[in-house]
């Protein structure tokens, strides 16, 4: 059933990223043909003050609550970001953990080609330079090599985020994964889907070549108590209690140069998701058990509050001057 705490956090994303689309980024539009870095620095700040408003919303209204642990980020730094793709929602529940320990400005997501489309926050993907799939390498590839291509000539640095499962864990995905790990004599996995890794592979070597990339940061997420699958579960106000995200930072130099044992090496870390996340789940719930703790977050607290509460303010998504809090997320 629909709660009004899901309508709630719909319209205000919908209104926000409606208007601000108009008023905030659609008069810098000129800007990109006159001089691509200024209007992607301009940009990147205008999105990265957005963002901060779901995650004000999901912590402070909501009471969501996020633990992260494992390796830091190191703040400004151009990386991959890889992660197992639990429900549809992951990309967005990450801001809240890029707001504390690195920049939201420097995030892009590669999401499916159907949500450019969409009114307000399509357009705000489109605006923010998000890289939209068909999930067909034919018809992805030459794309991805504009985007990177673009992102490397600006000279601007980049957190990509990808999924190499392609899609989220449902039941019938997963069924789906089996199935090819059957044929092709792998293990079947039941915390994670198969990866799929030639857009991972391409993404690296792309960004390596295009001097572009210091790591490739592959990040766990699991959920302890309810977990929301789609955007239905939001509309109806089921909020995930507790996200836990877990991160292990792999220096650029660390990993392998060919094509090959690049595939290779994806595939072993999603060997160890799964076995993380089967620990996780049978276990008490958290990733301590890894030996690794609470990561220190690159941002106190305290600021990060002022923010969540600035970014509440009504009028907050057509204030561009509150920008001067937040330039740094």
């Amino acid at each position: 059933m629909v709660s009004w705490k899901g309508i709630y956090f719909i319209l205000t994303l919908f209104w926000g990223s409606f208007f601000g689309s108009i008023f905030m980024l659609s008069p810098f539009l000129p800007l990109m043909f006159v001089n691509p870095s200024w209007y992607r620095w301009i940009n990147n700040r205008l999105v990265a003050t957005w963002l901060t408003l779901p995650v004000a919303l999901l912590e402070t209204m909501f009471g969501v609550k996020v633990i992260i642990t494992g390796d830091a980020f190191v703040p400004g730094e151009r990386s991959v970001i890889i992660m197992n793709h639990r429900t549809r929602m992951d990309w967005m529940f990450l801001w809240n953990c890029l707001m504390r320990y690195s920049y939201l400005r420097l995030e892009k997501i590669c999401l499916k080609a159907s949500l450019k489309g969409v009114p307000g926050f399509g357009w705000a993907m489109q605006a923010a330079a998000y890289i939209f799939i068909h999930r067909k390498w034919k018809d992805d590839k030459s794309h991805f090599e504009d985007m990177i291509d673009y992102f490397c000539d600006i000279h601007e640095p980049l957190q990509l985020l990808i999924f190499p499962e392609g899609t989220d864990l449902t039941e019938n995905s997963k069924s789906r994964s089996n199935a090819f790990a059957e044929k092709n004599g792998l293990q079947k996995y039941e915390y994670v889907l198969h990866p799929r890794t030639t857009g991972f592979t391409f993404v690296v070597d792309r960004l390596r070549e295009g001097k572009n990339l210091d790591a490739v940061h592959d990040i766990t997420v699991a959920y302890p108590h309810n977990i929301p699958q789609s955007e239905k579960h939001l509309l109806q106000g089921d909020f995930p209690r507790e996200i836990h995200f877990h991160v292990h930072r792999y220096p650029i130099d660390t990993l392998p140069t060919s094509k090959e044992d690049l595939q290779l090496w994806c595939h072993k870390r999603w060997e160890e998701k799964e076995e993380r996340l089967r620990s996780f789940y049978q276990g008490e719930k958290n990733f301590y058990f890894t030996g690794q703790s609470v990561i220190p977050p690159c941002k106190s607290e305290l600021r990060v509050l002022v923010v969540k509460f600035t970014v509440l303010d009504p009028v907050q998504p057509c204030n561009v001057p509150t920008h001067i809090f937040v330039q740094s997320c």
